[in-house]
């Protein structure tokens, strides 16, 4: 997606807009002008991507109730001074190991059960090293806001493997990382989170 502009905030914000004004309205023409919003941030999205206005409009459909930041969890986990990162089949980029939480889930159970199912180690998350907002932390563009937590993560057991998503799992040196899937990963905050290892007593990043 094209992130020289400031289209997807615009969009981002319509689309919330409409999804809230759709959670509340009773009135039967402020819902068509609310629906009519929410297609005007699909066509946004679809003239500056390479996705279909049909797709978005159908993506955007789907969201109900009021709208909030999606949560994206990730796993740090060091061994040896080495950092834990999972090749993504879809980019073909390595990350560290994570995702969505899901439903009923803690963030820590969720960050732990990721780890474990992207990379074949078994981990417990020991503490909450950063919560960041992904639109300021040089990610490119993605069609809804996110907040991305990161654990540092304690290996407890298990073996490098692959997965459904992921290509295999290694330990990497700071200064020989590998190309990374930079929607879920960047330099800095894997720089960041080497930091924080070798000053445990640092507090939470967030924002």
């Amino acid at each position: 997606m094209d992130t020289s502009s400031h289209w997807l905030k615009w969009a981002q914000q319509l689309q919330a807009l409409a999804q809230n004004g759709l959670a509340y309205c009773q009135n039967p023409f402020d819902i068509e002008r609310f629906q009519s919003i929410r297609d005007i941030a699909a066509e946004i999205v679809a003239t500056h991507s390479k996705a279909s206005y049909t797709d978005i409009k159908d993506l955007f459909d789907s969201e109900a109730g009021y709208a909030t930041p999606k949560i994206d969890v990730r796993g740090v986990v060091f061994r040896n001074n080495k950092v834990l990162l999972v090749k993504e089949l879809v980019d073909g980029g390595w990350t560290f190991p994570g995702g969505w939480v899901d439903v009923n889930e803690s963030p820590s159970e969720s960050v732990e059960r990721e780890v474990l199912e992207e990379s074949g180690y078994q981990v417990r998350a020991s503490k909450l090293l950063a919560l960041y907002d992904r639109n300021k932390h040089g990610h490119p563009a993605y069609i809804f806001h996110i907040y991305k937590l990161f654990f540092l993560c304690e290996l407890l057991g298990g073996e490098g493997k692959t997965s459904l998503e992921t290509g295999g799992a290694q330990f990497f040196n700071r200064e020989d990382l590998p190309p990374l899937s930079t929607a879920r990963t960047t330099q800095e905050e894997i720089n960041r989170f080497f930091e924080h290892l070798q000053h445990p007593e640092w507090p939470t990043d967030f924002d």
